[in-house]
């Protein structure tokens, strides 16, 4: 069976400037709690694919939903971090988590 291929226009291009929502998830979610709320950089663009959460309970993930690869600086992450300030962690983050950093 070949791969599905969606058209789906991202929001956020390379090196813009993102944050994690912050808001509270029941049940299967995509973006790590310890993570909300962060601002990070988004460095890669992977394209479009079902939406996770919606394919957990059984539903068809549709629309798609565009995933990024986003860095966010260790010491935003946390603050006591004693290692060098250029050391960053780089996470997987679907659009409907993202939104512009203000």
């Amino acid at each position: 069976m070949a791969a599905q291929s969606w058209s789906c226009r991202p929001q956020f291009s390379i090196g813009a400037t993102v944050q994690i929502d912050d808001r509270s998830a029941l049940g299967h979610c995509r973006a790590p709690s310890y993570l909300r709320g962060l601002t990070g950089e988004v460095c890669h663009v992977h394209g479009a694919f079902r939406d996770p959460e919606k394919l957990a309970y059984h539903q068809p993930g549709l629309p798609p939903q565009t995933l990024y690869k986003v860095r966010i600086s260790q010491t935003s992450i946390w603050p006591e971090y004693r290692g060098p300030e250029s050391d960053t962690l780089e996470v997987d983050v679907y659009e409907n988590w993202l939104k512009p950093a203000v």
